[in-house]
Parts: C-alpha cells; sequence; structure tokens
C-alpha cells in the first residue's frame, strides 16, 4: 500500500472551503489508481510518486489545480488535458482552473489519466528533453549607430557567433561612466577592424 503524508492533511485542511472537497477527491482517485502511491511535499505542494512523479494538486486562493508530470505523452481523445500556464494554457493545472468538484472531468477520465501515467513509470518512459529556446541578443542603439560608421569593423561584427556579440555588448554596457563607454567602444571598434573578439588576448594562439 501506498504511504499517506500528514503534512497533506495539514495542506488540505488551511485550503479554502472550496478547495478542499477538490483536493480530498483527487487524492482518493489517485490512491484507487495506484495503491502504491507514495505522497510526498515538493514546492509546498502534494505530489504523488510512483516509481517517479506521477501528479500534484495545489489550491490557490480562488481556484485549485491538478497537474499530470507527464501530461505531453498521455492519450487525450476527448481534450480534457490544457497544456500548462507556461505553454499557454488556463491554469498551471492540466484540468485548468477548478473552482468545485464539477469542474473535474468524470472519475473514469481521471482514474484513466492516472492508470496511463503508473504504466509510463512502470515502462521507464521519460519525458523528451525540452529544446532550449535561443535568447535574443539586444544590442543597444549607442553600439548599433557606431558599427554603422566602421564599415569593416560591422562586417567583423555581424559575422561573428552569438557569444561573440554578447562579450563586447556586456563589456562596453557594463561601464560605470559615459567616458569609459566611449573609450570600450572606440576600442571595439579598432579590435574589430582587425578581426579580434573581445577576449582575443585570452585565445590560444
Amino acid at each position: 500500500m501506498g504511504k499517506r503524508d500528514k503534512r497533506i492533511d495539514s495542506y488540505i485542511t488551511k485550503s479554502k472551503p472550496f478547495a478542499q472537497p477538490i483536493l480530498i477527491k483527487l487524492r482518493e482517485l489517485i490512491h484507487k489508481a495506484i495503491p502504491e502511491v507514495e505522497e510526498t511535499v515538493k514546492w509546498g505542494m502534494p505530489f504523488f510518486d510512483y516509481k517517479g512523479p506521477v501528479c500534484n494538486i495545489a489550491a490557490f486562493k480562488e481556484h485549485a489545480v491538478m497537474a499530470f508530470w507527464k501530461a505531453d505523452l498521455l492519450k487525450d481523445t476527448k481534450g480534457y488535458l490544457q497544456k500548462r500556464a507556461n505553454q499557454g494554457g488556463e491554469a498551471m493545472g492540466n484540468f485548468g482552473r477548478l473552482t468545485n468538484v464539477k469542474d473535474l472531468p468524470p472519475d473514469k477520465v481521471i482514474l484513466d489519466f492516472l492508470k496511463q501515467a503508473k504504466k509510463l513509470n512502470d515502462d521507464g518512459i521519460k519525458l523528451p528533453p525540452r529544446k532550449k529556446q535561443p535568447v535574443e541578443l539586444v544590442i543597444p542603439d549607442y553600439i548599433t549607430k557606431s558599427l554603422k560608421k566602421n564599415k569593416k569593423a560591422k562586417e567583423v561584427f555581424e559575422n561573428f557567433s552569438n557569444s561573440h556579440k554578447k562579450e563586447y555588448v556586456e563589456w562596453i554596457t557594463e561601464a560605470k561612466t559615459e567616458a569609459t563607454r566611449e573609450k570600450r567602444i572606440a576600442t571595439m571598434l579598432e579590435w574589430l577592424e582587425e578581426g579580434k573578439s573581445r577576449n582575443w588576448k585570452y585565445m590560444n594562439k
């Protein structure tokens, strides 16, 4: 049998009255679908583990949520699952904002998702690694204008990798005074004309 955590009892008791029946119902469904599930608390929220994370529940001021750790891998033919908040969804949970037990999908649907999640962990199936989105390098106007005045330097700068560009931009923007900034811009243009990166002195010859 799975282990119950008294911290989750306390969490539910301290939650808003509207959220308590939602959390209680979800907790019982989780234990029904996965009798071996173990309860814990992570990031201040109730989590349920079985050979790895399965799901979590949480209550906020005006709504409660349930989120599956491997939601993207669950089969959802009727569209009950939603994407999380950081992916453009309605709430951080996969069932959206829950304000009443009636907001939940039917029990059999939740149980099916939980059993799918259990099988994924039984089979050792992991989420695919997330692709990191490249961070756009913001170049201040005063640097851009200076480069436009020097064709050779501009050409070398534009052909540099993003990391080399960033080294120059950070060096100049970190200048404490305008005089220092102007001096560094002049040095940058000089070095760029020679095809040098910001840290050319430290590069292996």
